[in-house]
């Protein structure tokens, strides 16, 4: 099958590009490269470099590529900006979706994956967060993704659009043979900051609150890893390629770390005592977010391959490691020293 990765050239996007060709579906990248990178793209996949927000560029990559699903991995994503800009986001991941949609209904494709987050049931009620939990968002990021879910019910009922809507909890880790990996700028994600910190590529890490009605006082969610996040799409395209209804999941572990638990996880994996400062709270961030993803499990039939959080580490680190600078990293020679650290 053909299939039109919107954002393929980001951090899950580029995972699910090289899991697609590997299930032997062909997909197409379509990018404007803000915040990929052309180099995460798999060898031999057509990049499209285009704007969601321009809609003739859009509307020209559907008809020239004609694919048979869309996957849309297109989306701002920080909550903290969010809630300093929170125009950019509903521009960025509201209109733009809107642009997607209806170009694919001019090109006649009816299948859609849709990349969502956990980050619309704000403060949850129950933990694990089941996945007809109420909908409560306490970010403009959050609210981006609710406002999407409720224009894909309603393409539904009025276009026959289906869909399935995944709603993830931390995304984590990198490709299995370290081939990609996180590499945002500026980067906000846990375990790849405290993996630079262990490369001497920054000073510390700051912990945002330590004061949470917690174990120990730190933030706790639920890490998936990404290769983990694109099995689970493979298996919502077979869905929706076997004219499945609509369906929203959660995807997650359900199980809860910590920040202190990270941390230590990242010490033990990289051997190295990593400097923390303490930080006031963010606004935005819930106490506790982890998954009940029984739902995928029971229709889909979806389990995590790589649930531990050290797997997860190790796999991020190995990429962090031969890669220290990102996709801009030049790779060394074997023997060479790997940890790359900057001048004093």
């Amino acid at each position: 099958m053909r299939v039109l990765v919107a954002g393929g050239a980001g951090y899950i996007g580029s995972h699910m590009v090289r899991a697609l060709a590997a299930a032997g579906h062909e997909p197409v990248v379509f990018d404007n490269l803000a915040t990929g990178h052309r180099a995460a793209v798999a060898p031999g996949v057509a990049l499209v470099e285009g704007d969601l927000l321009d809609r003739v560029a859009l509307r020209a990559c559907l008809a020239a590529q004609a694919p048979e699903a869309v996957m849309h991995f297109s989306a701002r994503s920080l909550v903290a900006e969010s809630l300093v800009d929170p125009a950019l986001y509903y521009t960025n991941n509201v209109a733009g979706t809107l642009n997607l949609l209806q170009a694919m209904r001019a090109a006649g494709v009816g299948r859609f994956v849709f990349s969502s987050t956990a980050a619309l049931f704000g403060e949850p009620e129950t933990i694990p967060i089941p996945d007809d939990a109420p909908t409560r968002p306490i970010n403009p990021y959050g609210t981006s993704k609710w406002m999407v879910e409720q224009i894909l019910a309603d393409c539904d009922r009025a276009y026959d659009l289906r869909y399935v809507s995944l709603r993830y909890f931390n995304a984590a880790g990198a490709a299995i043979d370290g081939s990609i990996g996180e590499d945002h700028r500026p980067e906000t994600h846990l375990i790849p900051l405290l993996l630079q910190a262990a490369l001497g590529r920054r000073r510390s890490i700051s912990v945002f609150g330590t004061d949470y009605p917690t174990g120990d006082g730190t933030c706790v969610r639920d890490y998936i890893h990404v290769e983990d996040l694109c099995t689970a799409h493979l298996l919502a395209l077979d869905y929706l390629a076997a004219a499945g209804e609509s369906r929203t999941y959660n995807l997650g572990n359900g199980r809860g770390f910590s920040v202190r638990e990270v941390i230590d996880a990242a010490q033990r994996i990289t051997g190295d005592a990593i400097p923390v400062e303490v930080a006031p709270r963010r606004p935005g961030d819930p106490a506790v977010l982890v998954a009940d993803s029984a739902r995928i499990r029971a229709d889909l039939g979806w389990e995590p391959a790589y649930p531990e959080l050290d797997t997860i580490v190790a796999h991020a680190w190995q990429w962090h490691r031969t890669h220290p600078q990102g996709f801009a990293t030049v790779v060394p020679a074997a023997g060479d020293d790997l940890r790359v650290r900057p001048p004093t």
